[in-house]
């Protein structure tokens, strides 16, 4: 009988362990091997006892893929953990990329075809940040990187205007770092020129973690000195609506329901 080669490439959501999904805790705990940040296996803590950490620092993602498929191919049940849904901006795709590198005869690792993979998702934290202030993913939403250390200034510039011009929901994924902090900034202002000044914006800081800040603000007050890379961002569109019901405070984006009600 052939030996099962097992990797889960697992999503654990932003962070609280109420929000991990049911299928990920069954995966870590049928793994022998854990791959990860050190940070995420923190977070999810008890569920990481009696497993094999393997912890890569922040930049050795393409380190973390090949690891787990090595693991994975000699044997040992593994699970590959980003925080977040692992297919959003994470580990997913790297793991992906690899398999087809390989298919095209540009890796030499025919065993990592052998190993089964279960892409297991996890709560993204643009969901998380909506769910913390009511419903404002509620209609057409999308994201975009303000990172461009894999991807292109150009390329994010024109994503920028275009959902602008859509008048998506926006929410901004790695808004500013040591090195970059005038991208946010850049993305205010276009986004300023296709929707009111006054659109609610949500800065979501570590998000269901114990240290978590939720702030609402206008379009026109966001600066990216008020924001870091563990913060989200995400803008209402032309209709998201910020509504005060004493000391409740809500944003709501509406699909559109005001003809029937």
């Amino acid at each position: 009988m052939s030996l099962k080669k097992q990797l889960f490439v697992v999503g654990m959501g932003p962070g609280n362990a109420d929000l991990v999904a049911p299928k990920a805790l069954k995966a870590v705990e049928q793994s022998t091997d854990l791959v990860a940040y050190g940070l995420y296996l923190d977070l999810l803590g008890e569920p990481c006892n009696n497993k094999v950490h393997h912890d890569l620092p922040l930049g050795e993602e393409i380190g973390r893929a090949r690891l787990a498929l090595d693991l994975a191919a000699s044997g040992k049940t593994t699970s590959l953990i980003s925080s977040g849904d692992i297919g959003i901006y994470a580990m997913a795709t790297l793991v992906f990329e690899l398999l087809d590198r390989q298919l095209q005869g540009l890796e030499d690792h025919p065993e990592w075809l052998d190993v089964e993979i279960d892409v297991i998702p996890g709560i993204s934290a643009m969901q998380a940040g909506a769910s913390r202030i009511g419903a404002m993913l509620g209609h057409d939403f999308c994201t975009v990187s303000l990172s461009d250390l894999l991807t292109p200034w150009e390329t994010i510039d024109k994503r920028i205007h275009s959902a602008g011009e859509g008048d998506f929901v926006i929410s901004f994924y790695n808004p500013v770092s040591k090195k970059r902090d005038w991208q946010l900034n850049h993305a205010r202002d276009v986004l300023l020129k296709y929707r009111p000044a006054s659109t609610p914006v949500l800065l979501g800081r570590q998000l269901t973690r114990e240290d978590e800040t939720i702030r609402i603000i206008r379009l026109d007050e966001l600066d990216a000195k008020d924001v870091d890379m563990f913060t989200l961002v995400s803008v209402g569109n032309s209709e998201s609506r910020h509504i005060i019901n004493g000391e409740k405070s809500w944003v709501y984006t509406p699909r559109g329901y005001k003809k029937k009600l």
